[in-house]
């Protein structure tokens, strides 16, 4: 697992980057809301672990933009406020958990396997972004009032980047919802998808719903 701690402790923290690494997972640390912001909407996570008092801003707050951007990462809310209304709090906020210091180590972890067990949010069938439109069951695409014709592959290419609306996908999460595990992760034959589908729905149109982001991946929305 990939889990984002947005979090002002550093020694808590330290104490968290060392248990998760035991277990063979990557925790990403943020020690701000702000820095948590930038963390959660460019990068890639199974988790977020969320504290409540943060530099710069309330976790409820946090939680609360980051579904306003939809990004959905389960996010387990860490507190030292155990309150009734601090839990329904985050709740409402977006948080999927809410687990009060002190805590033990093992809780956590279990929880946050729990959360990353869970089966993403299914999309609707019928997607608008812009004049964009998609009907993922049958699989027509039109821009514009204007039929598009894909393949396959540009047709999950979409499918990914749609999924990922707003946030950065990197070429890890690409190649894993596109093609199968023998695909060979270092040719160009990403980019050269990615170029004939931005073609098809950008090339002729405004405004450009890819974005590529050198380094790091592509993002996708008006």
């Amino acid at each position: 697992m990939r889990i984002l701690l947005v979090e002002d402790d550093a020694s808590l923290a330290a104490v968290l980057r060392s248990g998760f690494g035991e277990q063979g997972h990557e925790l990403v640390h943020a020690a701000t809301a702000a820095e948590g912001r930038e963390r959660a909407v460019l990068g890639r996570y199974d988790v977020i672990i969320l504290d409540v008092m943060l530099p710069g801003g309330s976790g409820f707050d946090l939680c609360r933009e980051l579904r306003a951007r939809d990004i959905g990462t389960p996010v387990l809310m860490l507190t030292a406020r155990d309150s009734v209304d601090d839990r329904v709090a985050g709740l409402d906020a977006g948080a999927d958990d809410y687990l009060p210091k002190p805590f033990a180590f093992r809780e956590l972890l279990a929880r946050v396997r729990a959360l990353a067990r869970r089966p993403p949010t299914p999309l609707p069938q019928h997607l608008r972004v812009a004049d964009l439109e998609i009907e993922l069951t049958s699989r027509r695409v039109s821009r514009g009032g204007r039929a598009i014709e894909l393949t396959a592959k540009e047709f999950a290419l979409l499918e990914c980047f749609v999924q990922h609306r707003g946030a950065v996908v990197d070429r890890a999460t690409i190649t894993a919802h596109v093609w199968d595990e023998n695909h060979d992760p270092f040719t160009n034959v990403l980019e050269v998808l990615v170029r004939r589908l931005r073609r098809k729905i950008d090339d002729d149109f405004e405004p450009k719903l890819i974005q590529t982001l050198r380094g790091a991946g592509y993002r996708f929305g008006d």
